[in-house]
């Protein structure tokens, strides 16, 4: 149980960042800021937000997965599977 409060703790630490990165958007675009600086902010912030959406999914995939043995016989722990599903992003 503490994993999963400690996940949730973590994502919503992910998405109050994102967060405050948007502020800074919404603020440098109503200042007129250089588009330049303005990109690199929401880039910013949309890469905050996927990682926080795949670490959602990661999470629920931890909660759901047991450890099963792959086709070689090796088995892949939940630590591995989440760290392979994040390189994804």
């Amino acid at each position: 149980m503490t994993s999963t409060v400690d996940s949730q703790r973590a994502i919503l630490n992910r998405l109050r960042r994102a967060e405050g990165q948007l502020r800074s958007v919404i603020a440098s675009v109503e200042n007129g800021a250089d588009c330049r600086a303005v990109v690199t902010q929401l880039s910013a912030v949309s890469s905050a937000l996927d990682r926080a959406g795949f670490a959602i999914v990661s999470s629920a995939m931890r909660d759901c997965l047991s450890d099963t043995p792959q086709a070689d016989g090796q088995v892949l722990t939940i630590d591995e599977l989440e760290k392979l599903f994040l390189s994804l992003s």
